[in-house]
């Protein structure tokens, strides 16, 4: 799947010529960057894995007559947030893609502390202070757009996933609020909440997910999205999830996720 060359120019018009990507090796994120890439934006890619960084740089190059710059580095590290800045301080940056995040399963107290901080500090505190400098950054420029990767877990709380749907919850709100606030400056935030993605992070997390999106069912409709709604649920499985649970009370959710998620995890707690 490829996005159209209308929808190419749109998003390049509106948000080139430069992005930033986090996350950028794998999963939505590495999907994100392959469509940008063939329309045309040069990039600045971020991950933990140099190699596997490295190979993407060559990769997209070779493929398209683009620029692409990697910071290999783990986002939670403010001086990593610091390299982005230093990295793209002479770059005319028009979209920040904020991927980069991470997720335990089974029950809460069967896990560490360290462990639920740290994902914390990935899958929110980190976002925010890149979101926050880009921005401001954008704000004053009057144009740019911004992906913020919530999650169907974000709508209600997930018992055996219950800090990783929180900090979901966390960047749902953020940007719903964040979209308002930055409107009249010329601005596009988009909350993408995918449901189930084969990306890795069942496997990493033990976990059995028989129905599953594929990230390039995912990415598409993230970039279509974008600069026209708020919130996406991209992908059939995502909407079906959701609208089947629409009318159900909240209460009601949180026992349905409980059985869902229950029987993805075993009860087993592990950390991605």
């Amino acid at each position: 799947m490829t996005l159209s060359t209308r929808e190419q120019q749109r998003l390049f018009k509106n948000y080139g010529t430069w992005a930033i990507v986090t996350g950028a090796t794998s999963g939505i994120g590495l999907e994100l960057v392959t469509q940008l890439a063939e329309a045309g934006f040069s990039l600045i890619l971020n991950a933990r894995n140099e190699a596997a960084l490295t190979q993407l740089a060559a990769k997209l190059q070779n493929q398209h007559p683009i620029q692409v710059r990697t910071v290999a580095a783990d986002i939670s590290d403010p001086a990593t947030i610091q390299r982005l800045l230093d990295i793209t301080a002479d770059l005319p940056i028009g979209l920040l893609i904020a991927s980069a995040g991470f997720g335990t399963s089974g029950p809460l107290i069967d896990g560490t502390l360290a462990d639920e901080l740290a994902m914390v500090r990935v899958n929110c505190t980190s976002l925010l202070a890149v979101t926050y400098h880009f921005a401001q950054r954008f704000s004053e420029q009057g144009r740019g757009g911004i992906v913020l990767l919530s999650s169907l877990v974000a709508f209600q709380g997930v018992p055996y996933s219950a800090n990783y749907a929180a900090t979901k919850a966390y960047v749902q709100s953020l940007a719903e609020g964040l979209a308002r606030e930055l409107q009249p400056s010329g601005v596009s935030v988009l909350a993408a909440a995918p449901g189930p993605v084969k990306s890795g992070f069942g496997d990493r997390a033990n976990m059995r997910m028989n129905m599953a999106l594929t990230p390039q069912q995912v990415g598409i409709p993230i970039l279509r999205a974008l600069g026209r709604q708020t919130t996406v649920l991209p992908g059939l499985l995502t909407k079906l999830l959701t609208y089947s649970l629409r009318t159900v009370p909240r209460w009601a959710k949180i026992r349905i996720m409980e059985q869902v998620m229950g029987g993805m995890t075993q009860h087993q707690r592990t950390s991605v």
